[in-house]
């Protein structure tokens, strides 16, 4: 089938499609729309997110649904709040020419009596977050046991999320006899229990394979040390000029944190995430839309509403706890026919999950290495150069040549040239002169043929550090929580704190062994309630009494230092304090296993942070 036409929807949506500029159906669309408007039947279809599935459940349901009634007819449910309105703000589109349809979005963080009140005045379809439709159900705003149609949309993302009950209950309010349409990009085990559950002798459609990655993205991996996560982040920005971009972070602190040093480096960044209200989630999203955010940092939860089209890279500063998420992240680039770059910055206790992923994705990944400063000089230069050439000229600017040429009336086509581009290109260069290389090799424990590195045995090794910290499980720690309180209060990636043991009055666990410096550095002089707090290097294999001492255990100086301004001229002249390039000074506090205490400066950067960056002009 190459038309709408030929899948037998009716006048007033073929009118619509029309209006929206669609012409051929994606091969979800092609599948799903004629099974679903043949019969009535429950149906589960696997497709990467991008293809269109929106329109796969939201032209049947529209057509079939009576629009003269007022009863609630169609139930979707959506994991977040942004994917909720956005399926809302489609289906109101796609039934424009359907007089009498009301569509009404139901979503936390707004009020819940506006949204009743919509409800009441006859909603024949409602879209919804699975926590507030379960609410307005145990407070009688809404019924739903006349539904006819129900979908699950994103149904992995959900279940990730948490909500496998809240399914469950909501569903059992619904009628046996109704059609369930569940529509997700990967088919996790949990999934399968839903379509078993919920669904009878469902159809079954798939675009392309379980979990595959679409053939429209490539993906790429960078392996640097841990510390230089961020200045790799940059660097990959200022190769890459024309960037527009979403990074995806773990956690919400971090996800604000790098969106923070992203926009004080001088780039066009904002931050995605659960903890913002509606009202800035809405305003960093329209932002985005417009290309004024040129590089989005996201969660994965707050991710799951990005719609847009025209995303050239997806970058993943960290890896997700969940390796299928990796397909959803991917799936935000190389959208609509186009082609996109997904690329993941490695530490080398991460490498070999690049492997998992692989086989899940059926695609291989390209190591590639960091650009150094003089490859990035040139990209910029040529990308400065490229877009004068192609610049209109703007004949408002004649009555002022007369001026501009007597000020370079001594000055040659080639002086002019130089002159011209080295405003720019001094500015990068100063910047990255003194840059170092990021890139580092991957060791023999990192061979990604998958399972436990050899590098992270319990001790005698070169790659990683064995410490003894005198906390335990009396001081309310366990292996999770004494890692997390080490990996916020260090600053340091979930991988990069391993081997974690807790005895009941001290632990051990493990770092790389380029963090030793930084750990034993840290824990110089820390204390709790007046006791001292103390990390030290052990050789213990087992988990017994440590028998090495740290080295340097003296007190350190605090030292401060200033970050070195580059040249802003026109495009605005800065000179930011810069974060020490030593150590931070020590404090004591309370040392509390859920809370950690975090510094308030972020630690030693290299080279890349000592100076500032020259800031990007926006698209």
């Amino acid at each position: 089938m190459n038309t709408f036409q030929d899948l037998g929807l009716n006048e007033d949506l073929l009118h619509a499609i029309t209006d929206l500029g669609f012409v051929n159906p994606s091969d979800v669309q092609s599948k799903a729309i004629p099974i679903l408007l043949e019969k009535e039947t429950d149906l589960v279809a696997l497709a990467q997110t991008g293809t269109g599935k929106t329109a796969a459940f939201g032209f049947p349901m529209l057509q079939k649904i009576d629009i003269d009634s007022r009863t609630t007819q169609g139930l979707i449910l959506s994991p977040t709040r942004e994917l909720c309105l956005q399926i809302t703000n489609e289906m109101k589109l796609y039934g424009k020419y359907c007089k009498g349809l009301n569509v009404v979005a139901v979503y936390g963080g707004s009020s819940i009596t506006d949204q009743a009140r919509d409800i009441k005045k006859g909603a024949q379809i409602i879209v919804a977050t699975p926590g507030r439709i379960k609410d307005m159900i145990s407070r009688r705003m809404v019924d739903i046991s006349k539904i006819e149609y129900a979908v699950l949309d994103e149904a992995d993302e959900m279940l990730n999320m948490g909500f496998y009950e809240d399914i469950t209950d909501i569903l059992s309010n619904t009628p046996e006899e109704k059609c369930t349409w569940l529509f997700s990009a990967t088919m996790p085990k949990e999934v399968s229990v839903i379509a078993k559950k919920f669904m009878e002798n469902p159809v079954e459609i798939t675009v392309g394979n379980k979990n595959e990655s679409t053939n429209q993205v490539s993906h790429e991996y960078y392996l640097v040390n841990s510390r230089d996560r961020y200045d790799a982040l940059k660097r990959l920005a200022d190769a890459n000029p024309d960037i527009f971009s979403v990074v995806f972070c773990r956690t919400k602190r971090d996800t604000q944190k790098v969106a923070e040093q992203l926009i004080e480096d001088g780039y066009s960044a904002g931050a995605l995430h659960g903890d913002l209200s509606q009202n800035q989630r809405d305003l960093v999203m329209n932002s985005f839309r417009k290309n004024q955010i040129q590089m989005l940092v996201a969660t994965d939860v707050a991710a799951r509403g990005i719609d847009v089209d025209d995303i050239t890279h997806v970058i993943n500063y960290q890896l997700p706890d969940e390796i299928e998420t990796y397909t959803h992240r991917s799936g935000r680039t190389g959208r609509a026919g186009k082609t996109g770059v997904s690329m993941i910055i490695v530490s080398k206790s991460e490498v070999r999950k690049i492997k998992s992923i692989e086989r899940i994705i059926k695609r291989d990944f390209i190591k590639k290495e960091i650009p150094d400063g003089m490859e990035i000089c040139e990209v910029q230069l040529m990308s400065l150069a490229n877009k004068i050439h192609n610049t209109e000229i703007n004949h408002e600017i004649d009555k002022y040549l007369t001026n501009i040429n007597e000020l370079f009336a001594d000055s040659s086509k080639e002086d002019l040239i130089k002159k011209f581009f080295s405003v720019e290109f001094t500015r990068f260069f100063n910047y990255y002169k003194k840059s170092k290389n990021l890139n580092i090799a991957e060791s023999r424990s990192d061979d990604r043929e998958g399972g436990r590195e050899r590098g992270r045995d319990f001790g005698g090794n070169s790659d990683s550090t064995r410490y003894f910290i005198n906390v335990g499980s009396k001081d309310g720690y366990d292996w999770m929580s004494l890692k997390d309180f080490l990996k916020d209060v260090l600053e340091l990636g979930r991988d990069d704190v391993f081997k974690v043991e807790v005895k009941e009055s001290f632990s051990f666990f493990n770092t790389e062994k380029e963090l030793q410096e930084k750990v034993l550095a840290f824990f110089t002089d820390y204390k709790h309630n007046d006791r001292f707090v103390n990390v030290e290097v052990s050789e213990n294999r087992g988990g017994g009494r440590r028998n090495d001492r740290r080295s340097g255990g003296g007190r350190r100086d605090d030292k401060g230092g200033e970050r070195r301004s580059s040249p802003r001229g026109d495009f605005g002249n800065r000179s930011d304090r810069r974060r020490s390039d030593t150590s931070r000074p020590r404090r004591s506090g309370d040392f509390k296993p859920k809370e950690g205490a975090r510094r308030s400066e972020s630690d030693s950067r290299p080279s890349d942070s000592n100076i500032s960056r020259p800031r990007r002009s926006r698209r």
